[in-house]
């Protein structure tokens, strides 16, 4: 099965930088704050946010072949231990923060499965794309626990992992503040999630014309396959 669909560049963009999930992030930052006291004194401010971003990161691949680009449950998970082991022989702080980094990655990664299908309207599922596994050349069916990305049950996850991660003795005050607006913000998420591609349409139009036309056409293509592809044209 296969379908297409051609969005304008500026309405892409606002609708991927909303589909960047908090969710995972908050995940990986739960299980940092819980897990790296275990191992030794060696909480800080750039472990913490390296659990946060890699947890982010697997989803930038919203520019190219979703959940497949990007998404290695299998090498993030064999890396993230790799590195682990190198760490504990040589004890370098530069290894913690890899390891920290690719093990939330791969915790992403492994978690999709978790989840609804990679495609546009998640909550109308014609694929069964969960996440990509480059070792068996498969997907994995979508286990549909949690429906979509921006659904109520989606939330209340967030909500819980960020409680974890704020109620934990390790994140300084600050930290605090912002994870309570980043919960602010998957909060608003959540309600506009259905409505997103009005919401991106009513904000493109507010670019000046001027600008559109210099901007190049987004085509959005679904397949059993390869998930959701981007090909980006230029020349409308």
């Amino acid at each position: 099965m296969t379908s297409r669909q051609f969005i304008s560049t500026e309405n892409y963009i606002l609708i991927s930088i909303a589909m960047m999930a908090l969710t995972h992030g908050f995940a990986s930052l739960a299980v940092a704050v819980v897990v790296l006291p275990v191992i030794g004194d060696h909480v800080g401010g750039p472990l913490l946010l390296a659990a946060f971003l890699g947890g982010l990161a697997p989803d930038a691949d919203l520019l190219a072949s979703h959940r497949k680009t990007l998404h290695y449950p299998v090498g993030f998970s064999a890396v993230a231990l790799l590195l682990f082991a190198a760490f504990s022989l040589t004890g370098w702080s530069a290894l913690l923060l890899l390891t920290v980094a690719v093990g939330a990655a791969a915790l992403h990664a492994v978690s999709d499965v978790l989840g609804g299908s990679a495609e546009r309207e998640p909550w109308n599922p014609t694929m069964d794309t969960g996440v990509y596994n480059h070792v068996l050349g498969r997907w994995h069916r979508p286990r549909r626990y949690v429906r979509y990305s921006g659904a109520p049950e989606d939330f209340l996850v967030c909500l819980a992992f960020a409680t974890v991660a704020v109620s934990s003795a390790v994140t300084p005050a600050a930290a605090d503040v912002t994870l309570f607006w980043l919960v602010a913000l998957a909060g608003l998420y959540t309600l506009c999630r259905k409505r997103l591609a009005a919401i991106s349409t009513g904000l493109g139009n507010l670019v000046p014309t001027q600008v559109r036309t210099l901007l190049p056409t987004v085509r959005i293509e679904e397949t059993e396959t390869d998930g959701t592809t981007v090909d980006i044209r230029f020349g409308r």
